[in-house]
Formats: C-alpha cells, structure tokens, sequence
C-alpha cells in the first residue's frame, strides 16, 4: 500500500537529543562507568625535540595501584596519522615502527608513556614519576627559519622541512601587471585557534561480548577511527569497534587521535576497561590547533574595477605532522584568490614542519586564513580605486561557467551574485545608476567610540577535495504489514552538536514518506554501519543524505515489490574530483561548493583598543534548509566562533610551548560577547546534485567574518589591521602608531 507523502524537508523540528542534552540524561564519554574499570594517565614530552635515551619506570611502577606503564615497544604497530602515519603512538626506544626517528620526540604533545592504575589520582602520581632520558635536537620554531638551508630537519624524507608546496599559475602575470591600473600589496597574518570544545577528551576501552577491541569516545569518523587503532594494534578491522555516544562539539578537533588508540592498546593487553578523562588544560595543550598561516600578496585592477592579476605566497605553521596540514594548505591555496574571477594569477603555498604544537582541521580548514587575505585586498583595492567594496565585488565575483584559479569551470549552482546582494541589502546598501552604495554609519556621542562598516564574501568546498576518495553509506529498513509502522535508519555520520542526527531522520522520514516519528536511527558504531566518512568539509547533509535518499528510494521499491521486511544500502559517490598538477596547480578540486556574504558593523573604544561587534549580517546560500532552525544555529554560532578567532582568542606558544592552556587565560567568547544582532539571510539556490537540493554550509559563515571586522575597524578608525586576533593591546598599538585615541 502506498504511503501518503508527507513533507518533512524543510520543517524546522526539533532536535532529537535536544532533552537528554539539556536535562543532563544524555551520557558522553567521561560520564560512561564500566564495572571493575582501571584509569588512565598520560605521560607526554618534556621537550620540544629530543632523542628519547631511556625510559625509567620503576619509581612509578612501585607505587601501590599502578597495574601496567606502557611505552613504545608495547604498541604492535607504532605509529599513526589521519593522512599520512608519520607520529608515533608513544615515542621512544625499541618502536616497531615504519617511521625513522620513532624515539625522537617533536614537540611538547609527543607521548612517551602510559600509565594504567586503579584510580585517577594513582595513574597521575605514577606518570609525574617516570624519568625520561633526553639527547637534545635544535629546535626550530618560526616556518620562514625552518625553510632555510641548513635549518633543523625534523624528517629526512621532508627536505627544508616542507611538507608540502602547491602552485598555481595561470594566464601571463607580466600582461597581468601591465593592464593594472592600480595595485596593492598587503601581508596577513593569523594566529593559533583552540577548538575549546565543550567536552574534553575521555573515553572507555573495554573488550565487547563478541571479543573485540571497543573505544567508546568521541571523534569525527567511527571508521577512521577503527582504521587507525586497528593498524595501530596490528589487528584486523573487524576486530576493532569503536563507538561514539554524544560528543560534546568538534569542530575539526577530533579528526586526530588523541586517546583512542592508548585506550584500545591497554584494554587488549589487560582485558579490563580503561577510562580515561582529560582535563581542560590537558587538552588545550595536546590536541592540535588552527594554523597560523602568513600571506604575502600583491593583486591589481584597472581604474574600472576589473581585477586582472593576482599573486600570494602563503606559509602554514604545521608543526611536526602532517595530520590534514596538507589538505588545509591546499585547500588555503584555492581560497587565497577569493571567489573571483581573476585570468591572471601566481600562488605558492606551504606547508612548513617545526617544532610547534600540531596544527590541523578546523572550522573552515583553511578557508579562513586565505579568505582574510582575499578580502582584504579586496577591501583595499576599493578604497585605492574608490569604488565601493560591494560594487567592487560585484564586478568581479564568481558567476555561472566561472573559470577557476586552477583553470576549470565551477560546478554548476554557482550563487555567489545572490549573496553579495542579498547582504549588502539588508545592511543598507542600495544600488543605482552607478553601482552599489551606502551611507556613512551614524557616530556615537561618545567621544572614544567610533563606528564603522565592513563587508567581506567567501566560498568553499563542500566534500572531501583534490581526488581524495569520497562516498557515504545508509541502509534502511521498512517494517510493517500494509503500511510502513517503522523506519530503521542506519547512518554512521557523526553527530558532533550540529543536528546532523535530526536532519538526517528528517531525510529519511522525507524519502520514504512517513511522519518522521516512524524513523529509529542507528548510528555512531562500526558494528551497526558502514562508513559515511567524516563529520568534515561542509559534506555530512550533503553526503549522507544523497544516501539516505537512495537506500530510501531501493527500499521503497522492494516494499512495493512486497518484500516484508524491505532492506536496502546504496552508496553514494560524487563526481570524482582531482589532485592538484604539481607545476601549474590544474585540477578539478572540488564536486560542490558553499557560497557567503557579510556585512559587520563593529564599535570600536579609542582608548582602550576594545573591538565590540554590534551587527552582523550573514547571508548564505544554503541550496535547500532541510530544518531552517538549525540552520540559523549554524550561522549563529559560526558568527560567534568566528568573532572570537578575529578579537579575542590569543593562544600564546613560546618556543613551542603553550603559555595560556586554561580558559581564564585563552578567552573564548561568552553571551556578552556575542553581537547585538546576528541576522542569518538563508538563501535556497538548489544545488543540482545535493539531495533536496542541499548545500552544505556548516563552515561557510566563519569563512569571511575576520576581513569584513578588519575592514568594518578601518571605516570607524582609518587603520587597517592585518594580522588577528584584534586584542585590545593590538587595537590600542596600531592606533596609537597613527596618532589616534590620545584624547
């Protein structure tokens, strides 16, 4: 019997988790307690490059309690990495190993121990008590330094220390210059960004009732996950599980491994459940960071606004693996132009190894740091030519057929038009005979604050890029006699805090027509799913839910074919994407794209260099809103996250040390640094292969807010600013250097 359609797409219902979350009956990993469970601690470096000598662990292993200290030769396969396995588990003498220098530590987030005792505070006492033999290595701290000849090296296989060098060189640049009417240089650069998720690092390791290795934790990729503790044991996969309960944020933080695979190591050696619990301090010290990335670039245009050359060198800070630096870098290289057509370019960018602290996905993965050298230029090639930055912009942005930077064609739903319009509208621009315009913003009647307008635009990628493999699986389940009674949905993709276990029942319940009440998810466990790949790159809704839509059309097939219980899996594949040719950056980089635009309106304090956002106007072309009020939740707390990295969040590493690994000294954004007003414009351009016509855009809304502040704070002061965060000491010496605030 046929069902009757009902429409779940585009309903803003509410979340599934949202009581347990809110109550606190939703467990995550460090509330999940197992029967006879032992604790674990971790011993990491005490420098930034040395040779382990030797590892001393019998003052630690007579302390009452202590049941097991593992170091390297413990670990059957010691290495690991999510790209490529360049880091030991636990660094040391006597690895079993594939990487030469596996007993050398590289910098202060290197294990060397693990400690494994009855209770948490004897696991900690015991690993403060190992003693740890060094040979100290030079050091290398700056990326420019360690690109040199004759630079510390902190791989042999990685000459000068470079991880890895895309180029892009497309048109003629000397035609390029030579049409150039007018032409600014500028140099950017960006810090360090904490995740500063909710929930630290913790987990359980225990052996299941089928016999295998489990790791209860928190990540972004179950699958992933398994791969890499199961290579890491020497295990086959199917003897790995891992599962995910609720995972309190992850924003790019749990792509690595952090205690995953110690965790699976000390439950199959001992055979009792291991917990483990970081503090906070612990993790702001031992997951990886947002990349500082410093660009140097130089574009031009004509007297009429037409840009016609542009040129970047960028340098990332990885630190000493490559966890997604590669990725990140590429995909930084890509975003440094802007979403603009531009024939003639020249980029190079690295990715540079040192002795920092790691550095690899976050929120944008790369997208952020080019973007705030994008729209920077762009914002000063406006004031140069005196054209407004609005109808600059719209002279010059990606439109339908767009050739890209690496010399092919964007996909088709390019809709990067709509939102410069639709965000300059809303925040008072109007267009006339000559092009965009708007209004000076309205004073303050005091006589230290100054208000200004900024506007900045951006695009990513949605997927994973550059010919990485890229597929997601669903199965569905139809239950019932006559009618559907129940829907089994069975979807790995992880459920880090943004709805994606929601949106996906709502896709579900859309596809084969029932009230999504009807809908059971089964999710975040290697043994109940197939991979969905990772909650990444904008691509969950996209990805997952092209699979959900066709495991729901097989299934609805076999139901009306009467097959009781009616099952299907499909997977889905996009288009294929491809890798960067090495000497001319030529490539097809990406299957999808996102596409934003803001507006800001920022007060700024003379005196005292405090930067406050008073408006933000955020329009986002999001193909189709499976539930609008998520989507607005993403843009909202896309804009916050954002703000903090452009103002206030200023993680300090000195010689590869973290100094301010506590969120009294790291400030992240609380409610009253939250703007005035957040206005989320969503935009639904379908995009021709999303399902439903979905876009991603989870990352899109932090993408440009950093360059539309920094341009907002030069409309108020006259100052530009070029390197973030714009902490008040920052703000005060720049305007001070131009004589401003002294009142």
């Amino acid at each position: 019997m046929a069902q009757d359609k009902t429409v779940i797409i585009g309903q803003s219902l509410h979340r599934i988790d949202a009581v347990g979350k809110v109550t606190g009956e939703t467990a995550y990993p460090g509330d999940i307690n197992l029967p006879g469970q032992l604790w674990m601690k971790l011993r990491f470096s005490d420098r930034a490059h040395a040779r382990v000598t030797a590892i001393d662990t019998r003052a630690a292993e007579a302390v009452p309690g202590v049941v097991r200290i593992f170091t390297a030769p413990d670990v059957p396969h010691n290495e690991y990495g999510l790209v490529t396995k360049d880091q030991p588990v636990l660094c040391g003498p006597g690895s079993n190993s594939q990487i030469v220098g596996a007993d050398v530590v590289r910098c202060y987030m290197d294990c060397v121990a693990v400690v494994v005792a009855e209770t948490e505070a004897i696991a900690a006492q015991a690993a403060r008590l190992i003693e740890i033999g060094y040979e100290d290595l030079p050091t290398v701290f700056d990326p420019h330094a360690a690109m040199a000849d004759g630079a510390p090296q902190l791989h042999a296989n990685r000459p000068n220390n470079i991880l890895c060098h895309y180029r892009i060189r497309m048109g003629e640049m000397d035609v390029g210059w030579a049409q150039a009417d007018v032409i600014v240089e500028g140099e950017y650069h960006t810090g360090y960004q904490e995740h500063a998720y909710l929930q630290p690092e913790a987990g359980v390791g225990y052996i299941d009732e089928q016999g295998r290795v489990t790791v209860i934790v928190a990540g972004q990729w179950v699958h992933e996950d398994q791969e890499q503790i199961a290579h890491a044991l020497g295990l086959p996969e199917e003897q790995v599980r891992v599962i995910y309960p609720a995972i309190g944020g992850a924003f790019g933080g749990r792509e690595d491994m952090s205690v995953q695979i110690v965790l699976g190591l000390a439950a199959q050696v001992l055979r009792r459940p291991v917990k483990i619990v970081w503090s906070r301090e612990e993790s702001i010290l031992y997951h990886h960071k947002r990349h500082p990335v410093w660009v140097k670039a130089r574009w031009g245009a004509t007297r009429e606004g037409k840009l016609v050359a542009a040129e970047a060198t960028v340098i990332g800070d990885a630190g000493p693996y490559n966890y997604t630096s590669a990725k990140v870098l590429g995909n930084a290289n890509l975003c440094v132009t802007g979403p603009y057509e531009i024939p003639n370019i020249h980029v190079d960018t690295f990715g540079v190894l040192t002795n920092n602290t790691p550095t690899g996905a976050f929120r944008g993965f790369g997208g952020p740091q080019g973007a705030f050298a994008a729209e920077g230029q762009m914002n000063k090639l406006a004031e140069a030519l005196a054209i407004d930055p609005v109808e600059l912009r719209a002279r010059n942005v990606f439109h339908e057929g767009s050739i890209l930077s690496v010399g092919t064609p964007l996909p088709a739903g390019v809709s990067m038009p709509e939102v410069v319009d639709a965000a300059a509208l809303e925040c008072g621009w109007t267009r006339g005979a000559g092009g965009w315009q708007r209004e000076k913003v309205a004073q303050p009647d005091h006589p230290a604050l100054r208000r200004g307008i900024g506007f900045a635009a951006g695009y990513k990628n949605i997927g994973f890029s550059f010919g990485f493999p890229e597929q997601s699986w669903a199965t569905i389940e139809l239950y019932g006699d006559r009618e559907i009674e129940k829907v089994v949905l069975r979807q790995g993709g992880a459920e880090v805090g943004q709805g994606a276990h929601t949106v996906f029942m709502q896709m579900a319940a859309e596809a084969v027509g029932v009230p999504m009440e009807k809908v059971h998810l089964i999710g975040h466990d290697t043994a109940e799913t197939m991979t969905s790949g990772s909650a990444s790159a904008s691509r969950l809704t996209f990805m997952a839910g092209n699979a959900i839509k066709g495991a729901g059309a097989k299934a609805l097939e076999l139901w009306q074919h009467e097959e009781r219980p009616a099952i299907a899996t499909y997977q889905y594949r996009p288009p294929k994407t491809t890798p960067y040719d090495p000497e001319t950056g030529r490539s097809e980089p990406n299957f999808a794209y996102g596409y934003v635009a803001q507006a800001v309106e920022v007060e700024v304090d003379i005196e005292t260099g405090h930067v406050r956002l008073v408006r933000v106007i955020s329009a986002n072309d999001v193909g189709t809103a499976i539930n609008p009020q998520m989507v607005r939740s993403q843009i909202e707390g896309a804009v916050v996250q954002a703000a903090g990295y452009a103002v206030m969040e200023n993680l300090v590493s000195v010689e590869g040390k973290i100094r301010n690994p506590y969120l009294s000294t790291y400030l992240i954004p609380t409610v009253l640094d939250v703007p005035d007003e957040v206005k989320s414009v969503i935009l639904e351009y379908p995009d021709p292969i999303g399902p439903w016509g979905a876009r991603g855009m989870a990352e899109m809304p932090f993408l440009p807010l950093s360059a539309a502040i920094t341009a907002a704070v030069r409309d108020a002061t006259g100052v530009w600013f070029d390197s973030i965060p714009l902490t008040p000491e920052r703000v005060v010496a720049g305007l001070r250097e131009h004589g401003i605030g002294i009142l």
